[in-house]
């Protein structure tokens, strides 16, 4: 059984993808240019607080699964 900072963890990690999903929905809102930029701004911050916060309470097994992941895609593969 998972404890709660588990869980909390787990919670803040999907939270910080939906906060940048959200980012893809501002333009279709009739938002003005200040109120939009200060709504990107507000979720860009919370998003990124949310995914150190996930990876601090998950540990260091859970980020090495995030590299392992982004390594199997070549994602940081050099040029060559």
């Amino acid at each position: 059984m998972k404890s709660m900072r588990h869980v909390i963890g787990y919670f803040l990690f999907v939270l910080s993808f939906i906060a940048w999903a959200a980012i893809s929905i501002l333009p279709f809102l009739n938002l003005s240019i200040e109120m939009g930029a200060a709504i990107t701004t507000a979720l860009i911050v919370g998003g990124e607080i949310a995914f150190v916060l996930s990876i601090a309470l998950l540990g260091k097994e859970f980020l090495g699964k995030i590299n392992s992941f982004f390594n199997k895609l070549n994602f940081f593969q050099k040029g060559k």
